[in-house]
């Protein structure tokens, strides 16, 4: 799985913060905080340059507990977590609420934006992968291979798949001018968005091969141009769009969409809200698929005999979610 090197950094004292609970006050902790600092930071490792502030204890909705809020900083973050403590100050809980009111699936799928995407599959289906893609990393082209063809002729009369821009910069040079380029296929053709994403997938080491940013970017372009050329697709409107700074802003804007949904790394899939990170085996793909498909109150599909059409041959069209 592609990732940050920040975010990897940052993980590795960030993810205590799901398990950590209090640590001491920076003005006059009280007898409490500095017992629970102590517990809390042999107990779960707390690194040093974490600061955690502890707020007062108030009324709580449970018996014989009271609310407590405690904020976590460091690496330039705060994060804020509620605590539960015994009246009797001797136990301390960490409180997670859920609404089961609510569906989280649906909550995740509502705060992706697929609209205009490119849909290969059934736009219509019950049931949507959305996978957040990064056209320069290896295991998005892994991921890329196992969703096309084959995950796409088993579950493509069922199941609507659409890419969403996650290109990690840092260590992919040309991730983001690949992700513009297809974006601006996208807008005059769906069919010719799959097809040059299919191409950069399985031949990134033609691109990888160019000397320099500007000489792969340039590559890039050729590809962009001979793809809107095999879809008769207007190559004057395309170089424009490519050229176009809020085309690179869209792209940020999917960015930013993954990072709100804690996508770290790519591939990122979520089937119907259920997060599925790296680069996972086809069996757990389709189990994650036929669960979904269950939920819907779809049968799930049967496998095609590989003899079945390509890609290629089904139909694109644009996400209306």
């Amino acid at each position: 799985m592609c990732r940050r090197f920040l975010v990897i950094s940052c993980k590795r004292t960030f993810v205590l913060f799901l398990l950590i609970c209090l640590g001491c006050s920076a003005q006059g902790p009280t007898d409490l905080s500095q017992k629970i600092e102590r517990q809390l930071r042999v107990k779960y490792s707390v690194p040093a340059n974490v600061k955690v502030v502890i707020s007062e204890p108030t009324a709580s909705e449970f018996a014989n507990y009271d609310a407590v809020k405690v904020t976590f900083s460091g690496q330039g973050r705060d994060q804020q977590y509620d605590f539960l403590v015994s009246k009797d100050r001797k136990t301390l809980v960490r409180l997670t609420k859920m609404d089961l009111s609510k569906d989280p699936y649906q909550e995740v799928m509502d705060k992706i934006d697929v609209k205009g995407r490119p849909v290969r599959g059934n736009p219509n289906a019950k049931v949507m992968l959305v996978n957040f893609d990064d056209l320069e990393c290896p295991y998005c082209s892994q991921m890329h291979s196992v969703l096309f063809p084959e995950l796409l002729k088993e579950y493509g009369d069922r199941v609507a798949f659409v890419y969403k821009d996650f290109p990690l910069a840092e260590i992919h040079p040309w991730a983001i001018h690949a992700a513009v380029n297809a974006n601006c296929l996208a807008a005059q053709n769906g069919d010719a968005y799959w097809d040059f994403a299919d191409y950069i997938h399985s031949n990134r080491g033609v691109i990888n091969s160019e000397k320099g940013r500007d000489n792969q970017f340039a590559a890039l372009d050729r590809t962009a141009v001979g793809t809107a050329g095999k879809f008769h697709l207007d190559v004057p409107k395309l170089q424009a769009c490519v050229k176009d700074p809020k085309s690179e802003q869209a792209v940020n804007a999917s960015e930013k969409q993954g990072e709100a949904l804690e996508v770290s790394g790519t591939p990122t899939m979520f089937i119907n809200g259920q997060m599925l990170d790296g680069a996972r085996p086809v069996s757990e793909i389709r189990a994650a698929l036929d669960g979904a498909l269950k939920r819907a109150g779809v049968a799930p599909s049967t496998p095609v005999p590989t003899q079945s059409a390509s890609p290629s041959a089904t139909g694109a069209a644009s996400a209306k979610h």
